[in-house]
């Protein structure tokens, strides 16, 4: 409070205090001396009131503005060392972020150098075997002699390639391929042996001994995990054997069990040119819940509505010729959708009559990057794992008994 009001007050307290001894003795109260000893102390009482009372507030102002002060100060205190605290997070992040991005970078190097190792080898490999010789001369009869000889002998191994979904590159499932062994180890490949079998009937014999197999490992694999399914390889000609078709589908119905696990698969040019025996087939095979999957696909020009009735779950397609095609103006495929698909959604098109669209024979990293950019939901070939043999122990363990051996290898007699 000011001066000037402190002064004021003490006037005001001596006015009243002169006016109530008047008033004491004016009115015959008390004499005058007695009355004028009142009020001087009347006067004196109010202002030492008046003196405590502003002590004791000016006393708690100056408590409050002392603690306003020191918490003032902490708080600037406290921000100084967040502020510090900040700074030097932000220090450490921006090291951490720069030793994570050399990590990195030497990763990336040293994937970039393996990968250039690996194709540098596989090349090699690849221009060592075009250069070879071949050990025995490739002709028909002698071919077909080697074919019947190693059915004959239960010479038929099963190699099995993986197929993988994309991205993250999960064995899904596997393709079966039969491989025929010469007496002395040598393996004759499907390019040398399925003309001539085919031309000796002998191509339903092949697939009895493939189909057993295939039966046999997906019943391994199905204890193990029942998501992985096996693609195993069937001729059109087996499909359309009158002699065949009937104890094939017998042996079919009671492994039914399997129909979700096994992917009867042949190639786009034969389902397109099937027969009408094939047709009513493959039906049957269909009712008892078995699939089908189409290979060596040449472009996205299918009829979805005709694959979805014929029971086609799965389309292999090249990778490059379906890289081609996913371009604006490329092949697409026939189906209720009237207006122009794009790229990115030619998967999904598929999809939406229950079909799954395969990349096969992706060879390189690059491949895979860029099928990424257009969601492919399955991949499969070299870059993935090549066909390899199954083990030893399990070829025995799958291998057909002696009585089916007999029975079905007597066509190659």
């Amino acid at each position: 409070m000011p001066a000037i009001a402190h002064i004021m007050l003490a006037l005001v307290y001596i006015t009243a205090s002169v006016v109530g001894a008047v008033a004491l003795y004016v009115n015959g109260i008390v004499p005058s001396v007695t009355a004028g000893i009142i009020g001087a102390t009347s006067a004196l009482a109010m202002i030492q009131l008046h003196m405590a009372i502003s002590r004791t507030s000016g006393g708690v102002k100056e408590k409050d503005l002392f603690e306003i002060k020191q918490e003032i100060r902490k708080l600037t205190s406290r921000v100084a060392q967040n502020e510090q605290h900040a700074t030097e997070l932000k220090a450490s992040f921006e090291r951490e972020i720069a030793q994570r991005r050399e990590t990195i970078l030497n990763e990336m190097r040293g994937l970039e150098g393996m990968i250039q190792n690996l194709s540098k080898k596989f090349e090699t490999r690849l221009q060592s075997v075009r250069a070879a010789p071949a050990d025995t001369p490739i002709d028909g009869a002698s071919v077909l002699d080697a074919v019947k000889e190693a059915l004959r002998e239960n010479r038929v191994d099963l190699h099995l390639q993986a197929i993988v979904n994309l991205p993250q590159r999960r064995t899904c499932f596997y393709e079966g391929f039969t491989r025929l062994r010469r007496a002395n180890g040598q393996v004759i490949m499907p390019a040398e042996f399925l003309g001539a079998a085919e031309r000796a009937n002998l191509l339903g014999v092949i697939d009895n001994m493939l189909l057993f197999r295939c039966v046999q490992i997906v019943r391994r694999l199905s204890e193990r995990d029942r998501r992985i399914g096996v693609f195993c390889n069937i001729s059109m000609a087996s499909l359309e054997d009158e002699l065949f078709f009937p104890p094939f589908l017998e042996f079919m119905r009671e492994n039914r069990d399997l129909a979700h696990a096994m992917i009867f698969e042949l190639g786009v040019r034969q389902f397109n040119q099937r027969s009408e025996t094939a047709m009513k087939n493959m039906s049957k095979l269909k009712e008892l819940g078995f699939r089908f999957s189409l290979d060596k696909g040449d472009g996205l020009n299918f009829d979805l509505p005709q694959l979805q009735a014929a029971g086609v779950k799965f389309v292999k397609v090249n990778v490059e010729r379906l890289l081609e095609e996913l371009t604006p103006g490329g092949e697409r495929p026939i189906s209720s959708i009237t207006r122009d698909i794009a790229a990115e959604d030619v998967p999904a098109v598929f999809v939406r009559y229950g079909i799954d669209l395969i990349a096969e024979k992706m060879e390189t990293e690059k491949s895979v990057i860029e099928v990424l950019e257009f969601e492919i939901p399955f991949g499969q070939g070299h870059v993935f794992g090549a066909p390899r043999p199954i083990k030893g122990t399990l070829q025995d363990e799958t291998a057909p008994p002696p009585d089916f051996v007999r029975r079905v290898s007597a066509a190659a007699m």
